[in-house]
């Protein structure tokens, strides 16, 4: 087997672990599903990057051995959550400077 055959394994081994994950998580209450929201939206993204992502075969080999390598990848994931909470807060910064010089070019057009 070469590289991409172990890549295309580990994405659908991920994938039905990600479907028996929603099939569960839809026989729970709204409240508990929106507890899962952003749990089930971050598998989603592991998924979809592992879809075009072009791990070793010695990698692919490693997580291939989990039962659950999606689980996996998303605990670690959530340990490095500061970057992306980083990422949130850089942009409502960002929008909030592009608001102002936007309020100032509109105020300075208007008083013209």
């Amino acid at each position: 087997m070469d590289e991409t055959d172990y890549n295309i394994l580990l994405y659908e081994k991920m994938k039905a672990e990600q479907d028996k994950y929603r099939d569960w998580l839809l026989t729970q209450e709204p409240a508990e599903i929106l507890n899962h929201t952003y749990e089930y939206i971050m598998r989603e993204d592991i998924v979809m990057a592992m879809e075009e992502l072009e791990l070793t075969p010695k990698q692919a080999k490693a997580l291939l051995k989990s039962p659950c390598p999606l689980d996996d990848v998303y605990k670690e994931f959530k340990d490095r959550e500061v970057e992306h909470m980083d990422t949130i807060r850089d942009s409502i910064e960002t929008e909030a400077d592009n608001s102002i010089r936007r309020e100032k070019a509109k105020t300075g057009r208007e008083s013209r």
